[in-house]
């Protein structure tokens, strides 16, 4: 299986994580997308602060590569405003895909109206400018019920407020990659918490991000139904070499 077209390949560390510099993260950034461009890796996905650079970068060079970027990472806490000004700006500055961090916290709290709102009105937003909107619920945060209960709602909400032909850009994401675990447990996808999502997501694609470690994962991934895989290592994967990257 051909799995390149599955990969999101992902840097999203900020330089005070790395202990790298501002240029050296850039150059990561810059080296990331030259791997997806020479690859042809599906999309590449950084934080919104280097969108701008990297749309002017991947015009540069004529590649089509798929610019994605994150919103509200990765607690998903923000407010409402504040995602919708992040979006505003990422799309502004040519981000393709943006992938926002739902407010699981306030889900899990029994906020069920807050996080519809934030979930119409950023679906929206993207939708409207012709961009995909993935919704990230953090299933590592979550428990197996929970994890049912809100993709379910984000799919009910889907057909109540878009039309059938927006649901192929309405994805549900499993995990950010940086959500701090216990006890060794893992902190992105696993195969149990990605049937769950599968099993309730109705017409959405789900997006596996996190905890793919080799080609075989990847592969089994996408036989369980995934659309996109999410990896900070991505090319290893495609070159069925065993990863142990952090995302």
């Amino acid at each position: 299986m051909d799995i390149k077209k599955y990969l999101d390949s992902t840097y999203l560390k900020t330089p005070a994580q790395s202990g790298l510099t501002e240029e050296e993260t850039i150059k990561i950034v810059k080296e990331l997308t030259d791997e997806a461009i020479d690859n042809q890796l599906f999309a590449v996905m950084i934080r919104p602060d280097y969108v701008s650079e990297i749309r002017n970068y991947i015009d540069a060079k004529k590649a089509n590569v798929v610019l994605g970027t994150v919103i509200g990472f990765h607690e998903g806490s923000a407010s409402i405003d504040e995602k919708l000004a992040e979006a505003e700006k990422a799309i502004k500055d040519g981000a393709n895909e943006l992938d926002f961090v739902i407010n699981y916290e306030a889900f899990k709290r029994g906020e069920t109206d807050l996080v519809k709102s934030e979930f119409i009105k950023c679906t929206k937003l993207a939708l409207d400018n012709e961009k995909v909107a993935k919704w990230i619920i953090e299933i590592a945060a979550l428990t197996d019920e929970q994890i049912a209960d809100i993709t379910a709602k984000i799919w009910t909400w889907s057909q109540e407020n878009f039309s059938e032909k927006d649901f192929k850009n309405i994805f549900v994401k499993s995990s950010t990659g940086f959500y701090q675990t216990e006890g060794g447990k893992p902190n992105g996808a696993t195969f149990e918490g990605i049937k769950i999502m599968l099993d309730n997501a109705g017409e959405l694609p789900v997006k596996a991000a996190g905890g793919v470690r080799s080609h075989d994962d990847a592969v089994k991934m996408i036989d369980l139904g995934v659309k996109r895989i999410g990896t900070s290592s991505a090319l290893a994967l495609t070159k069925d070499e065993n990863t142990s990257g952090s995302y």
